[in-house]
């Protein structure tokens, strides 16, 4: 019994890995171990021998980097037919953001004339038309500057506006000369002719600049409706006269083209002084008709209207001072009134 109990006395250094059940499978035996071994190969042959060098990895080609679109190239996100739409309302949007930065620069560059002027914000311009010299007891009525005050698209044609009326004056100044011309000549039937030219130079030259400048003036500087409508309907009957003055009805005191023909009669510089202003005349018509015309043209581009004409008039009466009393006037003698 003790042959089956007793076990030998264990060994101080022995060794686990000396095993015989161990040793047996040593390196060169012919197993493959798991680095080789593929159990799901189709084959009936034993397992490949095992290598002890670890096999070389296939080398791995050389792959170009993936193509990046850059943010400059163009991405096509969606149908071509959609293009001219988006470049039409690029093109409206450019044109007005032009339009505003045109606006802004002619404000700026008022700004800065109004400024180099000295007027502030809350200065009062003064006077500065007619310019009269200093020592004259009458002073100047009225500003006007049109490098500051008008629209720089518009400075051109308020300027040949304002030579236009220069001219008129002067056509007349030559129409007073030529009637004492002819009275000089003829004192019995032409000093009709000659009163009636020196009082159309004093009523025509100070009235065409108040009744028909100054409105388009003004229309043009605050882009008042009610300013051109008063501009286009005198200034309508000042080309009907000046047709008149063209055609020189004797008795009329103009120096037309029947006058100055009927003057050739009686002395020929004289006529020829005549027939000068009869030119002059017919010129003043044509430009007139044109420049009509032109500042038409322009009032049909700005926002000006009849309704718009029609509120500035009654605003306009309203704000009068002398009228709003006359108003009240009415009012409270309409009410005191006796029954």
């Amino acid at each position: 019994m003790s042959k089956y109990t007793s076990f030998s006395e264990p060994m101080e250094d022995q060794n686990p890995f000396q095993d015989p059940a161990v040793t047996q499978h040593s390196s060169n035996a012919g197993y493959a171990t798991l680095d080789l071994y593929n159990p799901f190969d189709n084959t009936t042959g034993p397992p490949p021998p095992y290598d002890a060098t670890s096999p070389t990895a296939p080398p791995v080609p050389a792959q170009t980097p993936p193509s990046r679109t850059t943010p400059t190239e163009p991405r096509n996100y969606g149908s071509y037919n959609s293009q001219p739409v988006v470049n039409a309302t690029t093109a409206e949007l450019l044109k007005k953001q032009e339009e505003l930065e045109k606006k802004a620069q002619e404000l700026e560059r008022r700004e800065r004339e109004l400024e180099s002027h000295g007027l502030g914000p809350g200065a009062s311009r003064q006077n500065n038309w007619p310019p009269l010299p200093s020592f004259c007891p009458v002073g100047p009525c009225f500003y006007q500057d049109i490098n500051v005050e008008i629209s720089q698209r518009f400075q051109r044609t308020v300027t040949i506006m304002y030579y236009f009326w220069m001219f008129g004056t002067c056509t007349l100044l030559l129409n007073l000369i030529s009637s004492l011309a002819v009275f000089c000549v003829d004192t019995t039937g032409s000093g009709v002719g000659l009163g009636l030219a020196i009082l159309w130079g004093i009523l025509f030259t100070p009235c065409s600049f108040v009744c028909w400048y100054r409105p388009m003036y003004k229309a043009f500087r605050s882009d008042s409706s009610f300013n051109f409508f008063a501009f286009f309907f005198v200034f309508f009957a000042q080309v009907v006269v000046y047709i008149i003055m063209t055609i020189g009805i004797p008795g009329w005191g103009f120096s037309g083209w029947i006058v100055s023909l009927a003057a050739m009669k009686l002395s020929v510089a004289v006529g020829a002084i005549m027939m000068m202003n009869a030119i002059l005349f017919t010129a003043q018509a044509a430009m007139g008709v044109i420049m009509l015309k032109k500042v038409h043209g322009l009032y049909r581009q700005t926002d000006a209207s009849f309704q718009k004409a029609q509120a500035e008039f009654a605003t306009g009466v309203m704000s009068n001072q002398a009228v709003r009393q006359a108003t009240v006037s009415a009012a409270q003698g309409a009410f005191t009134a006796p029954r």
